[in-house]
């Protein structure tokens, strides 16, 4: 289940060259792309049976297998969009995370941040709002460099001090299903759907209009 996202995931980070132009390396080249659409195909089916679970959401596209420096991200998201909801409110997405040794897809409560405007952030933090449920916990950015922070009591008011004294621009509340070789395709769905449902009022929060006027 899942090979070739499991096999690009050591890719992260290598640089992709045209074949046409990566002289002795363009074998090489041209295996790394059929890699990278094979993988990202993997992820582009999982998104849409989920998509299917989670009506009336509707999925967004699957990132790209490599940014536009062509540089291999392995680590490809889909946002899931609820029809009222605007390009720059938040949103529910998953993300595959780790190596091929140790990985995952997470779930998470998030915005894209090239479609953000002045309203996004102020959104994103009423996650904080809610006491953390067990099971999730937080992925705050601080000092342009984002790193997890257990899904505690203590923790969420740390963060949303940090987040009052500007320390800290970006909270994500998220969910993470271990992927491993005696995972069937129906668990994996069905821990993804006990994630979007765990982080559904997160979500609900983020679009209680009313609080932010």
């Amino acid at each position: 289940m899942l090979e070739n996202i499991k096999a690009y995931l050591s890719k992260q980070g290598v640089k992709y060259i045209k074949s046409e132009k990566a002289g002795p390396h363009q074998e090489e080249m041209e295996v790394l792309k059929a890699l990278g659409q094979a993988a990202r195909k993997e992820m582009q089916t999982l998104s849409k049976v989920l998509e299917e679970r989670l009506a009336p959401f509707k999925m967004d596209r699957v990132s790209n297998w490599a940014n536009q420096a062509q540089i291999c991200r392995p680590h490809f998201w889909c946002y899931y969009r609820a029809p009222e909801d605007s390009l720059d409110d938040v949103a529910m997405a998953i993300r595959l995370y780790g190596q091929p040794e140790k990985w995952g897809i997470s779930v998470e409560v998030s915005f894209v941040e090239r479609k953000k405007s002045d309203t996004t952030l102020a959104k994103q933090y009423k996650v904080l709002d809610l006491p953390i449920a067990p099971s999730l916990y937080y992925f705050a950015q601080e000092d342009g460099v984002s790193h997890r922070v257990e899904g505690t009591e203590a923790n969420r008011q740390m963060l949303k001090e940090a987040v009052k004294a500007g320390r800290v621009r970006k909270v994500l509340v998220k969910y993470d299903v271990p992927v491993t070789s005696s995972l069937t395709e129906d668990d994996l769905i069905d821990q993804l759907m006990k994630g979007f449902q765990l982080l559904k009022p997160y979500y609900d929060s983020c679009h209680d209009i009313n609080e932010l006027l």
